[in-house]
């Protein structure tokens, strides 16, 4: 049982200024589902039970398969991305693992190949965004219902 604070009934302006994260990335054009696998491959990698789970649901609404989801953890190991979505879920790799791949120049350039810099941009804050949702899921030891 969570016996942490409600940090959004606690702080509401803290929860309104992620919620404007949001809103700028749901104005930013990419791709619903692109934004899913951002959101669910970071939270993986963060332990955060209740942002995997309800993104894992809100990938599978958006339209991802069962095997895609399944296999998001070992995406290197599959043939179910892209080349353009491999190149997004290294840099999600990279940014959310900070410390220890300091966001590569090889991947980066790889992100311009297939992406503007306006989207780069974008993609950068979606995965900086569930980051920070991360660390309030964990920190205040949310769980999913």
């Amino acid at each position: 049982m969570n016996n942490r604070i409600n940090w959004a009934q606690k702080s509401p302006e803290a929860y309104k200024a992620m919620l404007g994260l949001e809103t700028a990335l749901s104005k930013s054009g990419l791709d619903h589902s692109l934004l899913e696998l951002i959101r669910l491959r970071a939270s993986q990698l963060n332990g955060c039970a209740y942002c995997v789970n309800m993104h894992a649901n809100d990938a599978r609404k958006a339209g991802e398969t069962e095997a895609r989801l399944q296999t998001l953890s070992v995406w290197e190991e599959t043939e179910f991305f892209t080349e353009k979505e491999k190149v997004v879920l290294a840099w999600v790799e990279s940014l959310t693992l900070l410390p220890v791949h300091r966001a590569p120049q090889h991947q980066y350039e790889a992100l311009l190949k297939h992406y503007s810099e306006a989207e780069v941009v974008n993609i950068t804050l979606a995965v900086a965004t569930i980051n920070a949702w991360n660390r309030f899921g964990v920190g205040f030891a949310m769980m999913p219902s």
